[in-house]
């Protein structure tokens, strides 16, 4: 079943808002080095001023895109949850591993 654009961006809005937090509590515990910068339909993840995560909504399709050092991945709302029907990624967790990759910094989501 489709969802709306409305939908979509609650949705989205949440998981951001979800690694959001979890950053938050990851500089407070691990003082670690993580900047957040969210903006509009962006949300940046910088790590140690060196290393960038980018996800962006792109509402025309539906689908959450995420760019890392190792490529760039889509992902579609599908019963109920945000995967990438390339590889089969749900989204939240292969953000956890991509954040791990690219900083070492373990993400508790």
């Amino acid at each position: 079943m489709a969802i709306t654009d409305f939908e979509f961006h609650q949705l989205v809005d949440e998981i951001f808002q979800t690694i959001d937090n979890a950053i938050e509590v990851l500089i407070d515990e691990q003082d670690a080095d993580v900047d957040v910068d969210g903006s509009g339909n962006v949300l940046q993840l910088e790590f140690n001023g060196t290393s960038k995560i980018v996800i962006n909504k792109q509402e025309p399709l539906h689908e959450i895109w995420l760019a890392t050092q190792f490529g760039g991945y889509h992902f579609a709302y599908v019963d109920g949850k945000w995967m990438d029907e390339r590889n089969g990624n749900e989204f939240l967790p292969f953000v956890v591993e991509s954040i791990f990759k690219q900083s070492g910094l373990k993400l508790d989501i």
